[in-house]
């Protein structure tokens, strides 16, 4: 088999998998997550259950296994929606979205023409949002490559079925979506990533770790308006959005502070629905004290957490 037929290949079996309903793709990611829980050898599983043990400390062990169990599958079923979501069409999507909470904070702040920051988390199935936000405003989002060119290729197709501007994770997309926002356009940042190099370290869940300022000083230089989103999935088998606003002083303060503002938010809407984030992305290395957090014993990696919990920085 060449290669260019198995990127063939494989392309297909991602057009396959997104064409499924989306109830089947939900059993099979529950019989998928049934299977790492029982087994509890999966790297992915063993990110999650270290990073509750961190952000969870006052729970009982009972207490949050329930959540780990919950969590694991929360988070598999959002992997395979996103991949139905990406293969269905604007209005197929648009359909599924079964209740909209606070909707009239998105349109006041859209008639303001003074631009939006749409803040959105790694928190339940954040892929349905894109769709929704495009009904109203023209969007300017970062977007970096996937390393597997065939699924990057997939992944593309699916953002460009929105009208949505793709920008590169650099200075020149940062300087595109300052200028889409002084022109009253409209931005999607997931605030809760690591930067790539060392930064300013601000408390989260009381671990001082490195943070982009990026979201803060969008909202801040430009003077763009700013809210929080996000999708749960419901009990009938569709999605609800929530769309929240944020502390005010997040426009008048250092952007520093900006950022500790919404790691506030971040922090509160997880002690709400602890099971719902998508805990396997090891934020809690972004620490000097902390690079190898994820490479050593679980008791270890608890230890050197606690070391530096709440130090003033």
């Amino acid at each position: 088999m060449t290669i260019s037929q198995s990127k063939s290949l494989f392309y297909y079996l991602l057009i396959f998998i997104s064409n499924q309903p989306i109830y089947v793709l939900r059993i099979f990611s529950s019989f998928l997550a049934k299977l790492v829980n029982l087994l509890k050898i999966s790297k992915t599983s063993q990110t999650i259950r270290l990073n509750l043990n961190i952000t969870f400390p006052e729970l009982s062990k009972t207490e949050r296994e329930k959540i780990i169990q919950k969590a694991i599958h929360n988070e598999m079923t959002s992997y395979f929606e996103f991949f139905n979501i990406w293969g269905a069409s604007s209005e197929k999507n648009l359909s599924r979205i079964s209740n909209i909470y606070g909707e009239n904070l998105l349109i006041q702040a859209l008639e303001k023409k003074q631009g939006l920051v749409v803040l959105l988390p790694h928190f339940g199935t954040w892929e349905i949002l894109t769709t929704y936000i495009s009904q109203f405003t023209e969007l300017t989002i970062m977007y970096k490559p996937v390393k597997n060119q065939t699924a990057d290729h997939f992944l593309r197709q699916a953002r460009n079925r929105e009208p949505a501007n793709l920008v590169p994770t650099d200075e020149n997309g940062v300087r595109q979506i300052f200028k889409a926002l002084k022109n009253n356009g409209t931005t999607m940042i997931l605030p809760d990533h690591s930067p790539r190099h060392p930064s300013t370290l601000i408390p989260y869940f009381g671990i001082p770790l490195s943070s982009s300022n990026l979201s803060s000083k969008l909202i801040q230089k430009t003077k763009a308006e700013a809210l929080f989103l996000y999708a749960m999935r419901n009990k009938d088998g569709g999605f609800d959005i929530h769309i929240e606003t944020i502390n005010e002083a997040i426009y008048t303060s250092s952007a520093d502070d900006g950022t500790a503002i919404i790691h506030q938010k971040l922090e509160s809407l997880i002690q709400r629905y602890p099971a719902h984030y998508h805990w396997s992305y090891k934020r809690f290395k972004a620490n000097p004290k902390l690079y190898d957090l994820y490479n050593i014993p679980p008791n270890e990696a608890l230890n050197k957490i606690e070391e530096i919990r709440y130090l003033k920085i």
